[in-house]
């Protein structure tokens, strides 16, 4: 009997078999993703618009075929002569499920757009860019001494600004002779000098006194998020922040998952260039727009991002990223011309930086944070843990410094998750669960309300609760674990050993319901075991990874841990520690450190000296790669226990006694009960 096709929708991560012929907006309701549409599946809204991926997804088990969707049909091509489609895009509505696929929904076709949680962190940077205004006065041509326009300018910056010597693009020739004589010899230029101590270039020249500003774009380049911040570089000032979902993601949610697309797919690191690219000259197009400057004002970009993401934005094929020894193309910083990384929104001569790589497994995006934090100049023993789909740990003082990268996945970012969604309103974000009555309350993202206080429902709007984001998840967990409704295990406890109606029964297993809203046509949201799960992994391998470190170090306990990126300003210390993410230490020893990654990245993008610093601080940190580390497994297997199977928390015992319950499958929930052992 031939089975349905089976759909992949990614960000979400939903996927279920339709019947052969299903448009894809029905498949898209039908199994709860987030796909917009007000026409009425008619063709003329285009809000229902995806993207089909083709090839060999080994992270989805799915491989689709050209023919995976029906052909583009006449309802698609009136739309796409009238107003025009994005190469690759379908309209749901119209293109109909023939075969096994992986459809990719944009931001812009979510009914609950996804919020990208990277705000600009404040930071006192000292101001040193690398591309500056330069006002001078320019000789007028002389026939007696026949030098050409471009050499009187570099005659005016060495006399007027000490600049020495300067080179030139060609494209910006055409430009120079117009802009001088309408300046009556007065202008403005801008001017990029290289911290490497290279020739200074000239980017960019307006007539007379120039007053529109001038910017750069500091971009954390992560394998979820694409973040920006768009920043003053002449007052630091950060004009407008903004993300987008990485649309890679419908090649593998996890790195190694993307590794695997490239291998298998002829052309595949090609293709995931290409849309990386073009997202982010979505984004800089889109934030220049938000701040109200014209994108040629944008002449630098710094980039900051994992290993993997590094050797795509460059064009480089990451296999060898994919099997030990994990080389790296170049692991030192870039400059280079940001059109040879394929953007063409910003400035035609603007300039790119990229930080350098720590390892093959540790990035550009950990030396930024390392660039913000600084764990070199601290007294104190500090665990930075900046945790996306993969972590990026960091543990060192003023002695030395040490990192690693852990493969965490997006479990902490709600994929993996039954009734998992990434952060947009309407998305659970925090839980408590009262330890007497069992009960919860929940908040979610665009209310600042509680479930139990007057008004929440008409705060949350006609959209209701829809599931639950990374923060969510993790609070959820740890509140059960306080809550005496799971063990030390993981293990949910029926409602006969727990005393709440909430836990019931979920095929083999047990789950509790977080949310009810199904007598009014809504979602029952629940936490399964097959979340805890999830959740248990990916917390394993971030502990495991700092135990690593601390190993290296020699020691048992750390001084100060400090959260960096969304994840650390969204979730309390006493949650991460009850789940056993980070080590014992004393809840006011935890800090979080919001965006670091961005944070480093404005710093490059401002200051020339901190790009000299970071290029020396790299070579100094000792790398440790936790897939060729054998005490690795070992550390991840005790990881397993919620907070930990061998660990002590002492700090954590004080402030957040757990109960002690053991729960299994076969009833009887008493402290130490026994599991009982199948038939063979």
């Amino acid at each position: 009997m031939t089975q349905d096709p089976l759909v992949v929708f990614t960000p979400s991560g939903k996927r279920g078999r339709v019947p052969a012929g299903t448009p894809v907006l029905d498949a898209a309701r039908r199994l709860g993703v987030d796909l917009d549409s007000v026409c009425g599946g008619r063709g003329i809204c285009s809000k229902c618009q995806v993207a089909p991926a083709y090839g060999t997804f080994s992270k989805h088990g799915v491989t689709a075929a050209p023919d995976a969707l029906s052909e583009w049909n006449a309802v698609e091509a009136r739309y796409d002569a009238k107003r025009g489609l994005k190469p690759g895009r379908r309209l749901g509505c119209q293109a109909r499920v023939m075969g096994d696929v992986v459809i990719d929904v944009p931001p812009e076709s979510q009914v609950h757009r996804q919020v990208v949680r990277k705000s600009a962190t404040l930071r006192a940077i000292e101001m040193d860019p690398a591309t500056r205004l330069h006002l001078i006065e320019v000789a007028e041509p002389d026939m007696h001494e026949p030098a050409g326009d471009l050499q009187r300018v570099a005659a005016a910056l060495a006399a007027q600004w000490d600049i020495p010597e300067i080179t030139c693009d060609v494209s910006l020739l055409a430009k120079l002779q117009p802009a001088l004589r309408k300046g009556g010899w007065q202008a403005t230029v801008a001017v990029h000098s290289p911290h490497s101590g290279a020739t200074p270039r000239l980017l960019e020249i307006w007539p007379g006194l120039h007053e529109g500003g001038l910017y750069g774009l500091a971009v954390d380049l992560g394998s979820t998020t694409v973040a920006a911040h768009l920043t003053d570089l002449d007052t630091g000032e950060v004009k407008a922040s903004s993300g987008i979902m990485n649309p890679q993601i419908r090649f593998g949610e996890d790195l190694m998952s993307r590794v695997s697309y490239a291998m298998m797919n002829p052309g595949g690191a090609a293709e995931m260039t290409a849309t990386v690219r073009e997202a982010i000259d979505t984004l800089a197009t889109a934030i220049a727009g938000e701040a109200g400057i014209d994108p040629a004002l944008i002449v630098e970009t710094v980039f900051v991002c994992n290993p993997v993401m590094h050797h795509l934005l460059l064009g480089v094929d990451p296999v060898e990223l994919g099997q030990a020894p994990f080389a790296l193309a170049t692991s030192d910083s870039l400059e280079l011309e940001a059109r040879d990384l394929g953007l063409g929104a910003i400035n035609p001569r603007a300039r790119a930086y990229v930080l350098p790589c720590i390892a093959g497994h540790v990035g550009a995006d950990a030396a930024a944070v390392a660039l913000s934090e600084e764990p070199w100049r601290a007294e104190e023993l500090t665990l930075i843990v900046d945790v996306g789909t993969n972590a990026e740990i960091l543990l060192g003082d003023t002695s030395r410094v040490l990192a690693c990268s852990s493969p965490t996945g997006p479990a902490f970012e709600g994929a993996q998750i039954a009734a998992g969604q990434r952060a947009a309103p309407g998305a659970i974000e925090a839980v408590r669960i009262d330890p007497e009555t069992k009960e919860p309350r929940v908040r979610v993202i665009g209310c600042d309300l509680w479930s139990d206080e007057p008004g929440f429902a008409e705060a949350v709007g006609p959209g209701g609760v829809t599931g639950i984001c990374g923060s969510g998840i993790i609070e959820a967990v740890a509140e059960l674990r306080m809550a005496g409704l799971m063990d030390e295990s993981g293990l949910i406890g029926s409602a006969a050993q727990t005393g709440s109606p909430r836990c019931v029964s979920d095929g083999r297993t047990q789950a509790y319901v977080l949310h009810d809203a199904s007598a009014e046509g809504g979602p029952r949201i629940m936490v399964t075991q097959g979340d805890i799960r999830a959740i248990q992994l990916a917390k394993s391998a971030l502990y495991a990874g700092a135990r690593l470190l601390m190993d290296q170090r020699g020691v048992d306990r750390v001084d100060r841990v400090v959260l960096a990126g969304a994840f650390g300003a969204h979730i309390s210390p006493r949650h991460a520690m009850v789940l056993g993410m980070i080590p014992d230490v004393p809840l006011d020893k935890v800090t979080s450190a919001g965006n670091a990654a961005g944070t480093g990245a404005r710093i490059a993008l401002l200051n020339r000296a901190a790009r000299a610093e970071i290029e020396r601080r790299v070579r100094e940190i000792v790398k440790v790669e936790t897939a060729i580390e054998p005490r690795f497994q070992e550390h991840f297997v005790a990881a397993n226990a919620i907070p930990h199977a061998v660990d002590p928390f002492p700090e954590l015992a004080a402030v957040a006694p757990l109960p002690r319950v053991a729960f299994n499958t076969g009833g009887g929930g008493a402290e130490g009960g026994r599991r009982r052992r199948r038939r063979a």
